[in-house]
């Protein structure tokens, strides 16, 4: 008697079968990996995220927040009004800020930043200068393919992709309603394709893919 396989197994090449079919169907060479917290690279994954707490408190914790192209921050510099204000981190990931000149702002934390500026300042400037760093506005996410209206939105925090697809005037007709594909850079700077549901949770910079219907 031949013994039946593990629910487990069917249920994972089930879903690597339907990944694989995904991929087939478009030239997109990126890398789909599962959805996690980090944007990582484990295997492909169809089901509800599964570390939601976790994903919210990654999107939502400045302090671990990475800075990228078109973030804005508000910089304080104790006692100096001239040196404190708005400033917006470019297309390149670079923050000019007075005196100090062009810093390097992407991938930073806040508390890096910070503490970029406080070195810079001290002693040719000031000393032993009191600075702060928030984010002011994260950087947009954008949703292409089937939907109304494509293009860029103001994130906002617990965004999902349903969330995106309805800001972006809802499905089109041809629209696959129940999968799609974010692509983010990962911990590790690469870009990959998460293959989501209309629940998981957007990261600021992300772009929802809404993928067309085949039959």
């Amino acid at each position: 008697m031949v013994a039946k396989e593990p629910i487990a197994f069917l249920r994972r090449r089930a879903l690597l079968t339907v990944v694989f079919v995904l991929a087939a169907c478009d030239n997109d060479t990126t890398p789909i990996v599962q959805d996690t917290a980090d944007g990582g690279s484990e295997r492909p994954n169809l089901s509800a995220t599964g570390g939601r707490d976790a994903e919210r408190l990654a999107s939502t914790d400045e302090s671990g927040y990475k800075l990228g192209p078109n973030d804005r921050v508000r910089i304080i510099v104790f006692g100096q009004p001239t040196l404190t204000g708005e400033f917006s981190v470019d297309g390149n990931g670079v923050l000019s800020y007075p005196l100090i000149g062009n810093i390097p702002a992407g991938g930073m934390t806040t508390a890096g930043l910070q503490q970029t500026i406080t070195h810079k300042l001290d002693p040719d400037y000031l000393v032993n200068p009191s600075v702060s760093v928030e984010v002011v506005a994260r950087r947009p996410f954008y949703v292409v393919g089937e939907v109304q209206k494509p293009g860029n939105y103001p994130y906002v925090t617990d965004m999902t992709v349903l969330n995106a697809v309805a800001m972006a005037g809802g499905f089109t007709y041809r629209a696959r309603k129940n999968e799609f594909y974010i692509k983010r850079l990962n911990k590790d700077g690469k870009m990959v394709r998460v293959l989501a549901n209309s629940g998981t949770m957007l990261h600021p910079g992300d772009t929802v893919e809404v993928i067309e219907r085949h039959f």
